[in-house]
């Protein structure tokens, strides 16, 4: 059976209800929240910074995976690591010193994640794959919910998957991005071993059985 997490994306809920519907992934066992930070600038969108991630963090024990599409990463990893994020993944486009950065990361006590856009190759972390402990393949342009799945990403994340299993097999493969119930056995055919979804949890109308569904169809993969 295929060990694979799910990670509720938290830009998809209902903020009015924030609490209740964290509650219900919890529940249903969701392994990780994943929460999207984005300013404006590396993406268009505008999210949240520490200060909402601190006060999310009293609403569940779980871990809290912090995507950061944001510029100059490095200035505020730090903060992000004190507000309680656990995973910390940065765009590698975002940053001329990732292997620094991911360094830093780990010193900090979290995991170091970095994420590619659909346009960078793989083979740019040939250099750094020893020092991730989670890889983000985005299967959408970053920067808003609800995108169409590119179908390329299939075949990113097998390249993604080859270099992990030869050289880092502890590393996480993320995928992030249109993923739902119609390609999620695609995915994690092609190695995936987390899997965000944002719309398709938290608009389904019942985010808790629609989380429980999708960790079924997960592991019988």
């Amino acid at each position: 059976m295929t060990q694979v997490a799910i990670a509720p994306s938290l830009l998809s809920a209902d903020f009015s209800r924030i609490a209740e519907q964290i509650a219900e992934v919890d529940e249903a066992g969701a392994e990780y929240l994943h929460l999207d930070v984005m300013d404006g600038r590396f993406v268009p969108n505008i999210t949240w910074g520490p200060k909402i991630i601190g006060d999310l963090r009293h609403l569940s024990a779980k871990t809290f995976d912090c995507h950061l599409m944001i510029v100059e990463p490095e200035r505020y990893v730090g903060d992000f690591r004190k507000a309680g994020a656990d995973i910390i993944t940065f765009h590698y486009e975002a940053t001329p010193h990732a292997q620094r950065l991911l360094t830093h990361i780990r010193s900090l006590g979290a995991k170091a994640g970095i994420s590619l856009c659909p346009q960078t190759p793989v083979a740019m972390l040939q250099d750094i794959i020893d020092d991730c402990d989670l890889v983000l393949i985005m299967s959408v342009n970053p920067g808003f919910g609800g995108q169409k799945f590119i179908p390329r990403s299939l075949e990113k994340l097998r390249e993604a998957r080859a270099l992990i299993d030869a050289r880092n097999p502890s590393c996480i493969l993320e995928v992030d991005g249109g993923v739902g119930e119609e390609n999620l056995r695609d995915v994690v055919e092609a190695g995936a071993r987390a899997i965000v979804m944002g719309s398709s949890i938290f608009g389904s109308g019942s985010p808790g059985e629609t989380t429980r569904r999708m960790r079924s169809l997960a592991a019988g993969v």
